[in-house]
């Protein structure tokens, strides 16, 4: 099941992101701030963000605790600090069971989670990050403020 925020909408935005990229981190503050619905799918890109899989399979890890929304914008908010150490700061600041977010980021299951975001991103083309969808529409790469408004006119 896909991890969507804001109010149930024939229209929704579709953001694939990678916890470690400053683009997403930016336009995550932008959607949030607009309060469109929208869908998050992770795309971890290793060869530049090496933290990226394990922020997103933490994320993953806090969603089967009920909290992915709440991790996602703190991976965001610091993203200078998402190693092991950080993410069980932030999941004893959530109040998660930590041997569980433990088990749980590096189960297969999580694992296959995270994966399946990435690849349904590749299969819709998704090379960047971030690359949102909005009208049936991709765009991908950093996104201005004028520009985001443009692309999700009538979204609401």
């Amino acid at each position: 099941m896909d991890h969507v925020r804001g109010p149930q909408a024939a229209d929704v935005v579709i953001e694939y992101a990678d916890f470690e990229c400053p683009f997403c981190a930016a336009l995550s503050v932008q959607l949030a701030e607009r309060r469109l619905p929208r869908v998050f799918r992770h795309f971890p890109v290793r060869s530049s963000h090496p933290r990226a899989w394990p922020a997103a399979c933490a994320a993953e890890a806090a969603a089967l605790q009920g909290r992915f929304w709440e991790m996602h914008d703190l991976l965001f908010a610091d993203q200078a600090r998402i190693e092991d150490p950080h993410l069980w700061e932030r999941a004893t600041a959530l109040g998660l069971d930590l041997e569980r977010f433990d088990s749980d980021r590096r189960s297969e299951s999580v694992r296959a989670r995270v994966r399946r975001d990435f690849e349904s991103g590749v299969r819709a083309g998704v090379v960047t990050t971030p690359s949102l969808f909005a009208h049936g529409a991709m765009h991908a790469g950093q996104i201005e403020s004028k520009r985001l408004d443009a692309l999700t006119a009538g979204i609401d």
